[in-house]
């Protein structure tokens, strides 16, 4: 690819992921936390304004996006504008607690990926803390009224924490993952744009910043396990056994249904690090886990918002964002506060027209219908064959590609759950084992939809083979006469360029998209 275009790529997405801000709301307390293997854990505890004598108030704590520290926004925590920061939630009346998640600002040791034995385990030291407060409101002794906010970074430890501490009352994790195996590596093709951002916002801020603190020179580093993960990224186009345990064992995963409190999961639409489907998994193990749990979708996340639904009468993707903030409060106010406060049906979501819809649950209606298409082509491969497709964080329309047209619709209907493809193919490359890439464009719009794309794992050894799998979840509004096309590309910058050089030859492409009313 074009370094200069590379190089503009990494920057905007970089900023995405680093955009913290540096300056605190006023009247933090500073302090320092002996964690259970005596690490330092650097935190600023903001008491609620306004309290009278022995008035005390429950507590938020806020953690910060990979690559942050505890120094956030006035508005968001993770620089998607998901999640609550310091501020509003003072200005509600809440005393809000955050920190430098260990390895990253002035904390110590390594970055250890939000570990379920240590970072959570850090925070059960933060809730500790909390309790001894004499602003903060209890359950019980050394059990404070607490709830967590935070996204990406800052909801992974929302989840691992929220199953291992009961003494949380509410979590409203944002832009989060339920595993950082199909996160990070889907279908074993590692994302290598979101791999190279992360790495690269990631690798400065667990160093420098803790340099320079009260808790003393803490020279923080990244655990060679992501390092070696990205390498092997890098090189391979593929992981370790070892750098897959190790991102498993990070959780939440099944851990998830362990989680008892009322949970409010945020998910960005056009989110390719963390896609819907993680939100997905989240929501089904909550919900037969028999947890009060809700969930909503806005245009953001880890990703570009490219449709703007204020112009077609909608919400744009800022009011979008308020709307998860004030969403985001009125969760706390019912479950913190024992408020009587409405909080919407269990699903809502903003489609590409930015109009809110809702269902009673996460399900494909009864009503709905299902797109068919179906196609054949032969897609030629050639290492860095088609890499220009997509930038690092986003799908775009493939100049090389087997095509599958499907529509015009006959009715409109929403398009929010998994398509399914079934492939049958056969073909000679070398390797044999490679990935081809499959999107859905809005042809209308020349954008593929919901910017996501979907590793395809093939096996070119001279023999036909058959294949059915699910695509990522799009969310969007198709209205009457729209068209589409299944696009199959050689390569992607959400992911890799092609590795192999060869030919494959799709005998079938069955696409079935459901569409609910």
């Amino acid at each position: 690819m074009r370094l200069a275009r590379w190089q503009a790529g990494l920057a905007a997405a970089v900023a995405l992921v680093t955009a913290l801000g540096a300056a605190p709301p006023a009247l933090a307390k500073d302090d320092i936390v002996r964690s259970f293997d005596g690490t330092p854990i650097v935190l600023s505890y903001y008491r609620a304004p306004g309290l009278e004598p022995g008035e005390r108030a429950p507590t938020v704590l806020v953690g910060h996006g990979f690559g942050g520290d505890r120094y956030a926004r006035d508005d968001d925590t993770s620089g998607g504008g998901e999640s609550l920061g310091p501020a509003p939630l003072l200005r509600q009346g809440y005393n809000v607690l955050s920190w430098d998640a260990r390895g990253f600002g002035e904390s110590g040791d390594l970055v250890r990926i939000d570990s379920i034995n240590h970072e959570a385990r850090d925070v059960r030291r933060l809730i500790t803390y909390v309790s001894k407060q004499r602003s903060a409101r209890l359950d019980g002794r050394r059990d404070p009224v607490v709830g967590m906010a935070g996204g990406s970074y800052g909801g992974g430890i929302q989840l691992n924490t929220g199953a291992i501490d009961d003494r949380v009352d509410a979590l409203v994790p944002g832009i989060s993952w339920n595993s950082l195996v199909t996160s990070l590596s889907k279908r074993g093709s590692p994302k290598g744009g979101w791999g190279t951002v992360l790495y690269a916002g990631g690798t400065p801020s667990s160093v420098a910043p803790g340099l320079v603190g009260d808790a003393g020179i803490q020279s923080g580093a990244l655990h060679p396990q992501v390092t070696d993960a990205f390498k092997n990224g890098l090189v391979k186009g593929e992981f370790s056994d070892r750098n897959r345990r190790f991102f498993a064992s990070r959780g939440p995963g099944r851990r998830v249904s362990q989680i008892d409190v009322p949970t409010l999961l945020l998910q960005g639409t056009v989110d390719t690090l963390f896609t819907p489907q993680e939100a997905i998994e989240n929501f089904r193990r909550l919900r037969r886990a028999g947890t009060p749990v809700k969930m909503i979708w806005f245009c953001g996340g880890h990703g570009a918002c490219l449709s703007d639904g204020g112009s077609s009468g909608g919400a744009s993707s800022g009011e979008q964002l308020r709307y998860t903030r004030d969403a985001s409060l009125d969760w706390f106010a019912r479950h913190l506060r024992g408020r009587d406060v409405r909080t919407g049906r269990a699903f809502r979501w903003f489609a590409d027209d930015g109009r809110l819809r809702s269902e009673r649950s996460y399900r494909i209606k009864k009503e709905g219908s299902t797109v068919s298409a179906r196609g054949a082509g032969v897609l030629p491969l050639a290492p860095g064959g088609g890499g220009e497709s997509g930038t690092l964080i986003a799908a775009t329309p493939s100049a090389e590609a087997v095509r599958v047209p499907f529509g015009p619709l006959r009715r409109p209907g929403n398009l929010i759950r998994p398509p399914k493809l079934r492939l049958s193919y056969t073909g000679t490359a070398a390797p044999k084992r490679t990935f081809v890439y499959a999107q859905i464009v809005d042809r209308r719009r020349n954008q593929v939809v919901s910017n996501q794309v979907t590793p395809v794992p093939v096996t070119l050894d001279g023999k036909r083979h058959t294949e059915l799998l699910r695509l990522e979840t799009v969310a969007e509004r198709a209205a009457r006469g729209d068209r589409y096309v299944l696009q199959v590309i050689p390569g992607t910058n959400v992911y890799f360029p092609q590795r192999s050089a060869g030919l494959v030859r799709f005998h079938s492409l069955q696409l079935k998209v459901p569409v609910s009313r």
